[in-house]
């Protein structure tokens, strides 16, 4: 089989077998900056060594739970912060049927999460979604 020209990029190159099955699809992506704002400080917040997950019930009508991150200078520098990005949106999408409809969640990487290893931040998230929900839960059952 001839090689791939040069030209193309190397995600076009790559065999389909190796392409990232786990993509986090655009409707469940969290985009505004008061989203993010009302998720962190009105929402129930889960901490685990690698991250911080913040979960609140979303404003909009849209039944599709949408997912934002936070990945500061204090995880390492561009390169190391977008692998942890890339690393956060692979394991979340495996993890949206957990989260309830029209919840805003962002999910806040802390500076152990740039050496942390993909099965430790599936772990980590895992845990810290299963805990924001049912604090979120506990809080809508507790509302009047």
């Amino acid at each position: 089989m001839p090689a791939a020209p040069s030209w193309l990029p190397a995600v076009a190159r790559a065999a389909p077998s190796s392409l990232p099955d786990r993509v986090l699809p655009a409707a469940h992506r969290l985009r505004r900056s008061v989203d993010f704002e009302r998720a962190v400080r009105r929402g129930v917040r889960a901490g685990r060594s690698t991250v911080v997950v913040h979960l609140s019930e979303g404003s909009r009508g849209d039944d599709a739970p949408q997912v934002g991150f936070v990945v500061s200078k204090a995880v390492g520098n561009a390169v190391h912060r977008n692998l942890v990005k890339r690393r956060l949106r692979a394991v979340v999408a495996t993890h949206l049927a957990e989260l309830p409809a029209r919840s805003r969640t962002v999910v806040r990487a802390l500076p152990a999460s740039g050496s942390a290893t993909f099965e430790q931040l599936d772990r980590d998230v895992a845990r810290g979604l299963d805990r924001a929900v049912s604090r979120w839960r506990e809080h809508e059952s507790a509302r009047p």
